[in-house]
């Protein structure tokens, strides 16, 4: 049997393998104190019933790790755990079986995405300081009611962010009322080497936005031609409890933005968005909870910066929790129908000011 993280997005440290038991940890690289993005796959353990048990902190989410049989062609989630250990039976003929801390969407997911997306204009942002092309997406409406800006993965292991965004780009294609940019990417090669990327040393991706960025995405997103009505950053909250199972906005420290934000939470709550529970009210403003100065001490944040770019846009930050909503299981298939009530939100927004 062999155990190893060496695909895109893979990450873990083996401690021990010892028969059918496996010890393992998150490879937490250049992060700063502790994160939770793991992802591994095992081979040559067809039939076998393997005894995963994780030695340093907490790796599961409320639906437990997510499982693929397939090599990564599709996933789901195992269902809830004890503490930090779970057992899975591999059934017999799955020669390349894969666990995540949550469901993986790397290079690969966007490629087989845009394949078919004929209309979408895809340039290249910059390169990557590993050298890897940087997307940039654009789609243009024949009569927008106006411009959105949307990134995502400025933390490299907010995956769950990435189907929305589809969702989100799926919508404006289908019915198209809005201009779309947008950078599916932003830690491009945190994505595809694994990384946590939150609280990278010396500073994440979202912490960068400053007169002399460290990483070529951030210096070129800030630099990208608008104008812009609404900048728009999708991520993903703690890995599971209390506040972090709800979908929600983000305050920042200008009250007329937050107003305006609030304006776009009551158009998303009225929207159609599939299965996964909405409430506006579940939005967190500045000052509240984990949304205070301090967290923001390593430095400016895409939202804050994001309010310079040409147009002056509305900036926001929304929240999408990897694995259950209000009681309601993610999958990508509901990321991707509430990325197209995201849109639709937008729309009615844009059109009601």
């Amino acid at each position: 049997m062999m155990v190893d993280a060496d695909f895109p997005g893979g990450n873990i440290l083996v401690d021990a393998l010892d028969g059918d038991r496996l010890l393992v940890h998150q490879d937490l690289r250049d992060t700063e104190g502790d994160w939770f993005y793991w992802a591994f796959r095992v081979r040559g353990a067809a039939g076998r019933t393997l005894d995963v048990t994780f030695t340093g902190s907490d790796p599961f989410t409320s639906r437990g790790p997510a499982v693929s049989d397939d090599g990564g062609a599709s996933w789901r989630w195992l269902g809830p755990v004890d503490g930090r250990r779970f057992t899975y039976h591999v059934p017999r003929g799955a020669e390349d079986v894969r666990f995540a801390m949550t469901i993986p969407y790397t290079q690969a997911d966007l490629d087989a995405w845009l394949a078919p997306q004929d209309d979408v204009a895809r340039g290249v942002l910059c390169t990557s300081r590993a050298g890897r092309p940087v997307e940039l997406l654009r789609w243009s409406a024949p009569a927008p009611r106006g411009r959105v800006l949307l990134t995502a993965r400025h933390h490299a292991c907010e995956t769950m962010a990435s189907f929305v965004l589809e969702g989100f780009l799926a919508e404006a294609i289908a019915h198209p009322t809005v201009d779309v940019v947008a950078v599916p990417f932003v830690d491009k090669d945190g994505v595809e080497q694994g990384d946590q990327g939150k609280n990278r040393r010396p500073r994440d991706h979202n912490r960068d936005y400053d007169d002399q960025p460290l990483y070529p995405e951030v210096a070129a997103v800030m630099a990208l031609d608008g104008p812009f009505d609404l900048a728009l950053d999708l991520h993903c909250p703690w890995i599971r409890g209390e506040g972090n199972e709800h979908i929600y906005f983000v305050g920042g420290e200008d009250e007329a933005n937050w107003r305006r934000v609030l304006r776009l939470a009551a158009a998303l709550e009225a929207a159609e968005h599939g299965p996964l529970p909405y409430a506006a009210s579940h939005g967190l403003p500045f000052g509240q909870g984990w949304n205070t100065a301090a967290n923001y001490g390593g430095g400016v944040s895409f939202t804050t910066a994001a309010r310079n770019l040409p147009g002056r846009p509305v900036s926001a930050s929304l929240e999408f929790p990897y694995a259950l909503v209000d009681g309601v299981e993610t999958s990508p298939d509901s990321a991707r129908r509430f990325g197209r009530g995201l849109a639709r939100a937008v729309r009615d927004w844009l059109g009601d000011r």
